[in-house]
């Protein structure tokens, strides 16, 4: 399978986006005044968006741990997972660092204003399904999920495609099976009338034999001496009519 048909690919182009954005966003967090309200809002923003894209990565993983128990089904070998692996941990490695960023603050921050950020993520939901709920994460769980949906539309298409191959291979050999089938039978037919043939032919030559022998018997010796005479000059005539005239 192609990268561009494989649902891991998918997925990953979607996580991938979602990172970069939230890099962006953490780059223009940066930028931002300690203490404003446009820094709370975004922090809160952050580590939502943090949490929802470490769910998605949690269950890309689930997914590979699947697929790694018979690679032969899905069309991968040992090295596409462990490359996909190493995907997923720098993938994790990259919101992981956002987060510290956003939990640390800035270097000039206070500490009244590091307070206020870790207060921000005790509030934020820990578990996975409070993150499909999320004012900011809805919408990248929903695309998941649907990515998810889309990749198992597709292996069902595919196998469905496999299995109309395999339903037109079986199709073509069973045609091939009755033709060839249908030669034997005409064969058999013609050693049948050949055998028929032949036993027609060796009765009739029993037959001339024994009349040949009864002539012979007849005639003794004189007479088979007269008839070899016969057939001397016969085949004498007959040699001198076709290759001397």
């Amino acid at each position: 399978m192609s990268s561009a048909q494989d649902p891991f690919y998918i997925v990953k182009e979607e996580i991938q986006d979602s990172i970069d954005k939230l890099q962006s966003a953490f780059h223009k967090w940066e930028r931002i005044s300690p203490g404003m309200g446009d820094q709370v809002h975004a922090t809160k923003e952050l580590l939502a968006n943090c949490g929802s894209i470490e769910w998605q990565v949690d269950e890309l993983e689930k997914a590979i741990t699947v697929a790694a128990k018979d690679p032969a089904l899905y069309g991968i070998d040992d090295t596409e997972l462990e490359r996909r692996r190493r995907w997923t941990s720098n993938a994790r490695t990259q919101v992981r660092n956002v987060k510290t960023g956003v939990l640390a603050g800035k270097g000039n921050a206070g500490a009244g204003n590091a307070s206020e950020v870790r207060l921000e993520l005790m509030r934020m939901p820990n578990s996975r399904e409070a993150n499909k709920y999320d004012q900011y994460g809805g919408r990248d769980d929903d695309g998941f999920v649907q990515s998810e949906s889309d990749r198992q539309m597709l292996l069902i298409k595919q196998q469905d495609e496999e299995l109309d191959e395999l339903s037109k291979s079986v199709e073509r050999i069973g045609g091939v099976g009755l033709t060839i089938h249908d030669e034997l039978v005409a064969q058999e037919r013609i050693i049948d009338e050949l055998g028929t043939e032949m036993d027609s032919t060796k009765n009739r030559l029993d037959f001339v034999q024994k009349k040949v022998g009864m002539v012979m018997k007849k005639a003794g010796a004189k007479g088979q001496m007269m008839m070899i005479c016969f057939l001397l000059v016969l085949f004498i005539i007959l040699f001198v009519l076709v290759f001397l005239t």
